[in-house]
């Protein structure tokens, strides 16, 4: 296996990583900030205002889980195999000797 590629491919899957919790980390702020400036502006609707933004908080979790999945999958496949035409010829016709 080449080193330098699973480098690179953990080297992806830390920045891939970093930006999905970032990401979700201001996509909850935003949501909690809005939520609370609506409650204060109107107590009455409190109870609804908190529902929702506990839903909206579980996708928005469930969407981060999903893509820090997706990206450590993608970071520890099998990297794709490079034939040289020459090289892997000549090792086939080793092979069946």
């Amino acid at each position: 296996m080449d080193m330098g590629y699973l480098g690179f491919a953990y080297l992806a899957a830390g920045l891939g990583v970093g930006m999905i919790v970032i990401g979700a980390a201001l996509g909850i702020g935003r949501l909690a900030a809005s939520a609370l400036e609506g409650m204060a502006r109107q107590p009455e609707v409190s109870g609804d205002l908190r529902t929702t933004m506990i839903i909206a908080a579980a996708l928005i979790e469930g969407f981060t889980f999903f893509a820090l999945v997706v990206t450590f999958m993608l970071a520890i496949q099998k990297p794709p195999t490079i034939e040289k035409s020459g090289a892997v010829e000549e090792k086939k016709i080793e092979d069946k000797r």
